[in-house]
């Protein structure tokens, strides 16, 4: 019987499926069904998020169709619809369908609210939306959906939503609406949709545009081109609005109006009339098919969404930029700074283009992830229908030159590294670089980085020394080179360290004069954002803690045995810069004993770090962890060879003897830190006194973060209420932790978004600049930093009631360094205000000073660099040795660049010394080559690098931190090879093809 009804309820879907498609609301339904498993959500997600609310729609409705489900799946369907606000299709499967004419008479209803739609998207929106929530025609979320696209995006942003939302209703929806129209003071709006003539037309809703809105020539509606319907045929027929006029419900009945709907509301973007059905996120080939098999001409074609609203303090700020000059824009994280850049570069590239000018944006970035973001979420979006966007990064997968995508494209956007490094070439004659002058516009996101040697300082020093240069070039009656405006953007530029309003006033003048500024912007005292309501959470001291004891029993032993005497208490920051420090010492002394030593006692001070912010299990087993790994490089069945010494015995044995009490006394709760049991109590009570809830937590180490989140997740309270959380970390490779690919970032942040994950646990990754839906709980564990940092955190809750709490321990330090922060922010603020407000001739003069200052400490530090006499020396003379076992590996004429950033040695006699282990850590595809393994020395294990697959070839590539680098006799330490200032020859691909293909030959007349 069960199974009868199972099908009859199929059978009802698959009759009504193109009119269910087109009324289910993807983002809230999904979530309340249990009865699709995760993978099939995950593909449904990931068509919402290619295709649009239609096409998902149509693959959910399928998954429903084809598979099996558990019983009660149908009400819970119901329940899921009804829950989401998607109450008339909820109707059409579990009542029999309204009657031809009623459905026809709603389906007229909806076509005159798209034809009507350039009145209605000016209403008062937020009115309309409390009054339609009253009604029961928006649920909570669509309410909240609503207020935060107007707030984001506008006032006729958030209409369109409304609209879209309001058609999905049960039949008599279209009379409520009306009603709330009219409770809120709409009677024009009101008696046009009745077909009643209005009383002063000029007094309408259409008297005028918004301000700070670009829109498309053509206005006209595809449904009124396809129905060629005259706007003089409207006005002088009001009928054809009444929606009690039986011609028009007998002329259109329920599947022409939803077809053409379909071909109409399907495919036209926002800045249209309205978009009812469709998402924000077609694609522009799916546009112009659709467009294409509509009968509307060449004036009805529409492209993807262009619409740019600016809100009255953005246009405030952007105003000189739209003006040619050279700014700083200083917005709150949340603001819009983006936006409003999108809006300078559109005006830029239109204004160039009128002038018949040639014009071309770089937009410059410092994190990978920001790359896709701004050309998904931003750039792309609205300016891909006009002009050639492209973006460029180290993940790409572009096989074109850099030069040939800045010929072929209006908008570049890319990390900045990636445009310092073209510079260079063009600098040095490769045909494979680009100047500075072929660009007429600079975007530089986050340019509070634009100092101390970073790459935007390099870049922004080019176009400094250029412009400094071109009044000797017109003195010389030579033609000056072109220099690109520049249009900086940042949340907060911070104070750097300054003590003093004085020196948090240079340092601002710093900031813009190597940006070459003229002015920095930012909103009025009176228009600042609302903060998220401010706590500290302190946690006592435990009283003891006998896990951590046996922790230091166990580094004493080591420090009695390597003869060592810290002058700090372990399991703090000072004793950790003490032990790294004795670690390099001890390998440039090539003293193998000290240097282990050093090396384990750095991860028990972990271990007493974790033990004192996370639990002590998890303290216990990174201990294991790292134990079992070192095991695993010196006890290999597969490797022979691998030399053990004594002192790595003396550690092995000592844990060994001390693990099985450090585990049990993990067991007991009571041991546990406070700080921990403070944590729990803030995130349930967040948690459970709000609707929704939507959270981040920062925490210092990425170690802290995956545990934190395995701890969320093994915790039932946090389930019971409602938690869901996952952990997001840095991408950079780490020998401890693996590291987030790019893929798995956007994963986890695409499922925030959606709701799937409503608590996220991060490092510092997260504080700046990546796109993350807006949250009401942000918690700092543990972590301060500066004020820039703060500001940023902070700035992740955007919404209304959202909270900002700073967890930690009494005593440690952490809410005093919090005060001084939000008292550097203070000065931040009256530092921009008084440079705001500087006298024009005294500001010139101190930026030119400045400017001047900064282009002679970059003349001395390059100089410098040359005087270390290092770059001219013969590789050959620098001696790489195995930083654990010392004994003797390579010499630098062996190495070889790829790409400028890699170093292998593919010689014969390397290859001979070493060993190729699985790497789990590094897995992503890059350019043009792969990490397949990491390479390990032959005696001791120690890992030295990885294999890399160049177009082909593997080849060693060697990490500089995993040797002790000998040169005239002295030996040294590096963690990066960009320390090390000598000139290592380029790989020659060519030589080593010919090899290789030479070696395969042999091989292949050896097999014959």
């Amino acid at each position: 019987m069960a199974v009868d009804q199972n099908q009859e309820n199929i059978h009802i879907i698959m009759a009504f499926r193109d009119r269910l498609r087109r009324l289910i609301q993807i983002e809230p339904v999904l979530d309340q069904l249990h009865f699709i498993d995760h993978e099939q959500k995950e593909k449904i997600r990931a068509k919402l998020q290619a295709q649009g609310n239609l096409c998902a729609a149509g693959v959910l409705i399928d998954t429903i169709i084809n598979n099996k489900h558990p019983e009660g799946w149908f009400r819970e369907l119901l329940v899921a619809l009804e829950g989401g606000g998607c109450k008339q299709a909820a109707n059409y499967i579990e009542n029999s369908p309204p009657s031809p004419s009623i459905e026809a008479e709603n389906d007229s209803c909806i076509q005159l609210i798209n034809l009507l739609g350039l009145s209605l998207v000016k209403m008062k929106t937020a009115d309309v939306c409390l009054s339609c929530f009253t009604m029961g025609l928006l649920t909570e979320e669509d309410r909240e959906n609503i207020l935060a696209e107007m707030n984001l995006h506008g006032n006729t942003r958030g209409a369109r939503l409304l609209l879209r939302r309001v058609v999905r209703n049960p039949v008599g929806w279209f009379s409520q609406f009306l009603s709330a129209l009219e409770d809120t003071g709409h009677p024009d709006l009101v008696r046009e949709l009745r077909g009643e003539p209005l009383n002063n037309e000029d007094d309408g809703p259409d008297k005028s545009d918004t301000p700070g809105v670009l829109k498309d020539e053509s206005e006209c509606s595809p449904v009124m081109d396809a129905e060629k319907t005259r706007p003089e045929a409207e006005a002088e027929d009001s009928s054809i609005y009444n929606t009690e006029d039986t011609s028009m419900s007998n002329s259109m009945d329920s599947s022409f109006c939803l077809s053409s709907l379909d071909t109409s509301l399907d495919t036209i973007p926002e800045n249209r009339d309205l978009d009812l059905y469709n998402d924000e996120k077609l694609e522009a080939d799916h546009l112009e098919d659709s467009l294409d098999q509509s009968d509307c001409g060449a004036e009805g074609a529409v492209s993807r969404e262009t619409d740019i609203a600016l809100r009255d303090y953005q246009m405030a700020v952007a105003r000189p930029a739209l003006e040619g000059k050279n700014i700083i824009i200083c917005l709150p994280t949340g603001s819009g700074k983006t936006r409003v850049a999108v809006y300078i570069t559109k005006e830029h590239l239109d204004s160039r283009k009128r002038k018949q000018q040639p014009g071309k944006v770089v937009v410059l970035v410092n994190k990978v992830p920001l790359v896709e973001q701004h050309y998904k979420a931003e750039f792309g979006k609205f300016l891909k229908n006009q002009y050639k966007v492209e973006r460029v990064s180290g993940d790409s997968q572009l096989k074109i030159s850099f030069p040939d995508i800045v010929k072929k494209n209006d908008i570049i956007i890319c990390t900045a590294q990636i445009l310092e490094n073209s510079f260079k070439k063009a600098k040095n004659g490769d045909d494979d670089g680009v100047q500075l002058s072929q660009f007429s516009l600079v975007v530089i996101d986050e340019c509070h980085h634009t100092q101390k040697g970073g790459v935007y300082n390099h870049i922004m020093i080019r176009y400094l020394k250029q412009k400094h240069r071109n009044p000797l070039l017109v003195k010389e009656q030579k033609e000056p080179l072109p220099l690109p405006q520049i249009l900086g953007l940042t949340a907060s530029p911070g104070v750097g360290g300054a003590k003093t309003q004085h020196k948090a006033e240079e340092h601002i003048l710093r900031i813009c004069a190597n940006l070459d500024a003229f002015t920095i912007k930012t909103r009025s005292m009176g228009e600042e954002n609302k903060l998220p309501y401010k706590r500290i959470a302190s946690a006592e001291p435990r009283k003891e803690d006998p896990f951590g004891d046996v922790i230091k029993d166990i580094m004493d032993e080591i420090h009695a045995h390597a003869e060592l005497n810290p002058l700090c208490d372990p399991g703090t920051q000072n004793y950790e810069q003490w032990v790294v420090q004795r670690e390099q010492n001890a390998a440039k002394e090539q003293n193998q004993k000290l240097r282990v030593c050093a090396e384990h006692l750095r991860q028990y001070n972990e271990a007493l770090h974790q033990g004192n912010t996370i639990r002590m299990s998890d303290a216990c087993s990174f201990l294991d962890k790292f134990y079992r790994e070192e095991r695993r490089k010196k006890f290999n069945p597969e490797e022979e060879g691998i030399k053990i010494t004594d002192t790595e015995r003396f550690l092995f044995k000592l844990f060994d003897d001390k693990k099985e009490k450090l585990q049990e006394l993990a067991k007991h709760p009571e041991y546990e830190n406070k700080i921990l049991s403070k944590l729990r109590k803030t995130i349930l009570q967040e948690f459970t006194g709000r609707d929704e809830a939507r959270g981040i937590i920062f925490t210092k180490t990425r170690l802290s973060a995956i545990a934190l989140s395995q701890w969320i997740q093994e915790n039932r309270k946090f389930e019971e209420a409602g938690v869901r959380a996952s952990h997001l970390i840095g991408g950079g490779d780490q020998s401890v932790v693996k590291p987030m690919t790019s893929a798995e970032q956007k994963d986890v942040l695409s499922r925030f978004r959606s709701g799937e994950i409503n608590l996220l646990i991060a490092t510092t990754v997260a504080e700046e600049g990546l796109d993350i839906k807006e949250c009401n709980v942000v918690i700092r564990y543990c972590l301060v930093t500066n004020e820039i940092a703060m500001i940023q955190a902070r700035g992740r809750g955007r919404a209304e009631d959202s909270s900002y709490t700073l967890v930690e321990e009494e005593g440690s330090g952490v809410a005093e360094r919090e005060s001084v922060n939000e008292y550097r922010e203070k000065m931040m603020s009256k530092a921009i205000d008084r440079v705001m407000k500087l006298n024009r001739a005294d500001y010139e003069k101190k930026i030119k000073d400045f400017q001047i200052q900064a282009i002679m400490e970059e003349k001395v530090r390059t100089k410098k660099k040359k005087q270390k006499g290092m770059l001219k020396e013969d590789p050959s003379k620098v001696k790489f040795s195995c930083r654990n076992c010392m004994k003797p590996v390579c010499s630098g004429e062996h190495i070889e660049i790829i790409e400028n950033m890699h170093h292998v040695n593919v010689s014969t006699q390397f290859s001979e010394l070493f060993n190729v282990r699985e790497n789990t850590s590094l897995q992503e595809r890059r350019l043009d080559y792969e990490a397949n393994g990491v390479i390990a020395c032959n005696d001791c294990g120690q890992p030295w690098g990885s294999i890399m697959l160049y177009r082909g070839i593997e080849c060693p590539c060697l990490h500089i931190k995993n040797f002790v680098v000998t040169y005239n006799m002295k030996k040294k330490v590096f963690s990066k090879w960009n320390e090390l200032a000598i000139r290592f020859p380029a790989f020659d691909y060519a030589e080593h093809a010919h090899m290789v293909a030479e070696s395969s030959e042999d091989e292949d007349d050896d097999y014959e």
